[in-house]
């Protein structure tokens, strides 16, 4: 799978290409949040896979933690972290914001 395979590509003036940028939704508290101790192994794409049956959500399980390294899948054992749980809400505000 290609991370980039979703991105706009644009084209500038003089017809060079790149790519249009990728905005992200904040991510409010909900009481219906799961909060997890993460153990040995445990991953945003894995997580995201666990609990929304998807691993390329887990962009938001991430940006949910902005405590924890954003440029990394890998989470510390033992962290406490959030799993947001309206999905439908945020992936609905993703494409708000990305869409021309």
């Amino acid at each position: 799978m290609n991370r980039y395979q979703d991105i706009t590509v644009l084209r500038t003036d003089t017809g060079k290409p790149y790519y249009k940028t990728t905005l992200y939704p904040q991510i409010p508290l909900s009481v219906n949040d799961v909060y997890i101790i993460t153990g040995d192994g445990d991953r945003f794409d894995i997580l995201a896979q666990q609990y929304y049956g998807d691993p390329t959500l887990y962009w938001i399980i991430s940006i949910a933690n902005v405590e924890l390294k954003q440029n990394s899948i890998f989470i510390p054992v033992g962290t406490q972290i959030r799993i947001p749980a309206n999905v439908s809400a945020i992936l609905a505000e993703y494409n708000t914001l990305n869409s021309f």
